[in-house]
């Protein structure tokens, strides 16, 4: 035991010094390296006296010049228009196409007005603007003269106003529709339907509407059940398409006739 506790106060004192050998040494580092920083920020040399204000020019752009106005074009005094000389032809001082031309395409494109009207056919050159009072010579467009250059050979259309328009024919509906009590009067066959056994059987019975389309010679060409039980619709729709009526006229023109048949099936 006594051998045991002086090993114990041995390794405590080997630990005590370990201890302060290490924090010796860590306060050595701090202390060289913070040595170290403050020396190297005195040593740092910014060149602060090297530094100026002078700009570097490091692209060169060329000043902007302004346009120069261009001179506007000298413009032509128009020529004198002479209305009160009779001329057998046009006369212009300059001859040029009617920019409405497409087949001519103008020398120059220009926002002024041309103060020269263009030449018609057949212009002669001349020191004033002058056109002939009637039509220019060689013109074919002649309102009164028919279009053929004034030989009055074209075309003419008569207008006739006094024939009255054909009266509107109103034709009558193709078919008509009726009450059930005209159609019942105009019957001449009403077959009975035939009561179905399965409905005798369970006790059925109540009215079966039908409509029905009677052609132009009072024949039924089609049926369709309005209302009624549906064990009772089969045989009042086949006893609709047997029925019979006279043809029906309207205006003196046989039609289509559309109405409805009741049929009462009734328990003996």
């Amino acid at each position: 035991m006594f051998t045991n506790l002086i090993e114990s106060d041995s390794h405590r004192q080997e630990f005590k010094r370990r201890s302060s050998f290490f924090l010796a040494t860590m306060a050595a580092y701090a202390l060289i390296l913070s040595g170290a920083g403050v020396a190297s920020i005195y040593a740092y040399d910014a060149h602060l006296e090297a530094q100026s204000d002078d700009l570097v020019l490091l692209n060169w752009i060329p000043p902007v010049t302004p346009d120069r106005a261009r001179p506007e074009p000298p413009r032509r005094a128009p020529a004198s228009t002479n209305t009160s000389r009779a001329v057998s032809q046009p006369v212009r001082p300059v001859l040029y196409e009617s920019p409405s031309n497409p087949t001519k395409a103008p020398d120059k494109i220009s926002g002024d007005a041309q103060p020269i009207p263009p030449a018609p056919p057949n212009t002669k050159i001349g020191n004033y603007i002058a056109d002939p009072v009637g039509p220019p010579r060689g013109a074919t467009d002649c309102v009164t003269c028919g279009g053929n250059g004034g030989n009055g050979s074209g075309p003419t259309v008569n207008v006739d106003t006094g024939t009255p328009p054909p009266p509107v024919v109103v034709k009558p509906p193709s078919t008509l529709k009726v009450s059930q009590g005209v159609l019942t009067a105009k019957a001449i066959s009403l077959p009975q339907p035939a009561y179905p056994s399965l409905a005798k059987q369970v006790h059925i019975q109540g009215p079966v509407t039908v409509q029905i389309l009677v052609d132009e010679e009072g024949r039924v060409v089609s049926a369709q059940t309005m209302t009624g039980h549906p064990m009772l619709l089969a045989a009042a729709k086949e006893a609709a398409l047997r029925a019979r009526f006279t043809a029906t006229k309207l205006s003196g023109q046989p039609v289509k006739v559309l109405g409805l048949i009741t049929y009462n099936f009734v328990l003996q």
